[in-house]
């Protein structure tokens, strides 16, 4: 795996690379934390496909803005930076937060992209409040695996507790409902079995809304697909690719 920094809007962006014979995917991480928890899958679709997973900026290497950015400002800096590497109409993949960022880049920047894939799309409509999201996480953290705790905790000494908690922030106030019936590609929604942040209702609800939209289920997993079982991830993303790409 290779790491290739990219100066986009006047930020650095750091990106991290397995280059795969596939078209390429571009994956995103979640709220607070950085690309360390995605590595794992990258190293595992990067068999098959051109796989990226970007810092985005004020977490992991790349550069730490003065103050939190605003998701459409996180978007828009990973839209662009898709620009600049010439990639043509990346697959872009999510999880948590990052369903939120690729969803709104799907929605206002449409040329850029030829798929989604939103790996426990967040945050549940009946779920939008601090509390109820902090329950839910305490729930789903008993499944999770103990060694994303010391990666957990490097990204949010990284990102410092203003950036953790304004991007908690901004996923709270994202209506991702709204944006989904607007996304026209293909795009593939996929939940742990055992997920508390990602009920089962939000999750079809989120695939009806997709006018182009399917529900995959892992079996006996939690929120953090891609850490947990990476292999199982990337055949699931695969067979989706190789399906919506013939």
């Amino acid at each position: 795996m290779n790491r290739r920094d990219l100066v986009v809007d006047g930020l650095t962006v750091a990106g991290h690379r397995r280059r795969g014979p596939g078209g390429a995917v571009v994956c995103v991480h979640g709220a607070g934390v950085s690309s360390r928890e995605l590595l794992p899958f990258v190293d595992a679709l990067g068999e098959r496909h051109d796989t990226w997973a970007l810092d985005l900026p004020g977490f992991g290497a790349s550069t730490k803005p003065s103050r939190p950015l605003t998701l459409p400002t996180l978007a828009d800096v990973v839209a662009a930076w898709v620009t600049e590497t010439g990639l043509e109409r990346p697959c872009l993949l999510g999880g948590s937060f990052g369903c939120q960022v690729v969803v709104d880049i799907a929605v206002r920047h449409p040329e850029l992209v030829s798929a989604l894939v939103l790996a426990g799309p967040t945050v549940d409509p009946h779920s939008r409040s601090p509390v109820r999201l902090a329950g839910q996480w305490l729930r789903n953290s008993v499944r999770e695996d103990p060694r994303m705790v010391p990666l957990n905790v490097a990204d949010y000494r990284d990102a410092g507790l203003r950036r953790v908690l304004g991007t908690f922030g901004e996923s709270i106030r994202d209506r991702i409902e709204d944006k989904l019936p607007l996304v026209t590609v293909p795009t593939l929604v996929v939940r742990g079995e055992y997920d508390r942040l990602v009920p089962q209702p939000w999750a079809e609800e989120a695939t009806r809304l997709l006018p182009r939209g399917r529900l995959v289920i892992m079996e006996g997993l939690p929120h953090m697909t891609p850490y947990r079982d990476p292999r199982g991830l990337a055949r699931i993303v695969t067979d989706f690719l190789a399906e919506v790409r013939t």
